[in-house]
């Protein structure tokens, strides 16, 4: 097995970048969700009530992060941002981040027709990882729990085969698709070497409706592919696709396509 594709997204629920390598930090891949738009109670934004936010994309760049949308002028967005920090909320936790720009909350409340901000993580803030799967001091970014979130191509190659329209892999925003190996064999990894890093996987992602949504018309597309998922992948209530992963070994190394798998336990 082998490493087929890598993406960071970061801007939370905003397109991905596809890289050729990518940096190995403690809360995650380098530029990974280290933005996030929120609204005016600092309550985070997705596309699950945006499904327009699909529609940006974002490219890295020597003097800041470039969004661009479907119409108007792109926005340059500083690494370094002077903004005041302030409480924000993403699910149960409440963080430090700090604001971007005027210019920034502008140009996305026009874009989504709703008042909105976009702030970044700083350094200082260290949100924990869910204790009940991960050790204290195990942080991430604005994911929406764990660093890491990875999936077989042939896991997604056995769904395909029982929709009636095959979908491509943006629709369930991985960080690392694994190539080679059997249907859902992720499920079953205790350890995993990737290049020079070892993960352990710690929970099955439970998919919400953002994979119901099409990135190239920014709307949510019918019932699929959660309405197939549940026929074969479902326990209890949860429909299961991709495994969260932490960290065991390797910050500060990078990943790269075609980097060695190997399953240790």
């Amino acid at each position: 097995m082998q490493l087929s594709a890598i993406t960071i997204y970061p801007v939370k629920s905003l397109r991905g970048i596809a890289l050729e390598e990518a940096v190995i930090e403690p809360r995650g891949l380098a530029f990974d969700r280290r933005w996030m738009l929120v609204d005016n109670v600092g309550e985070f934004m997705t596309q699950r009530e945006y499904p327009r936010m699909a529609l940006v994309g974002v490219s890295l760049t020597p003097h800041g992060l470039l969004c661009v949308a479907p119409e108007g002028e792109p926005l340059l967005v500083s690494y370094a941002p002077e903004g005041k920090l302030h409480e924000v909320r993403i699910w149960n936790d409440t963080v430090m981040a700090q604001g971007v720009s005027r210019e920034a909350d502008l140009w996305f409340s026009r874009f989504l027709d709703v008042a909105c901000h976009l702030v970044m993580m700083p350094e200082s803030t260290k949100r924990q990882v869910d204790l009940r799967y991960a050790p204290p001091g195990d942080i991430v970014s604005f994911a929406d729990g764990y660093p890491f979130l990875l999936i077989g191509q042939a896991s997604l190659d056995d769904l395909n085969r029982r929709l009636e329209s095959p979908l491509p892999m943006n629709r369930f925003r991985p960080n690392l698709v694994v190539g080679g190996g059997v249907p859902f064999a992720e499920d079953t990894w205790r350890r995993v070497q990737i290049g020079d890093a070892v993960f352990t996987p710690v929970k099955p992602c439970a998919r919400c409706d953002i994979p119901r949504v099409d990135p190239e018309r920014g709307v949510v597309d019918g019932k699929e592919p959660l309405r197939t998922l549940a026929t074969f992948r479902k326990q209890g209530s949860k429909v299961l696709f991709g495994q969260n992963l932490l960290l065991v070994s390797g910050a500060g190394a990078a990943l790269r396509v075609g980097d060695p798998v190997r399953v240790m336990e």
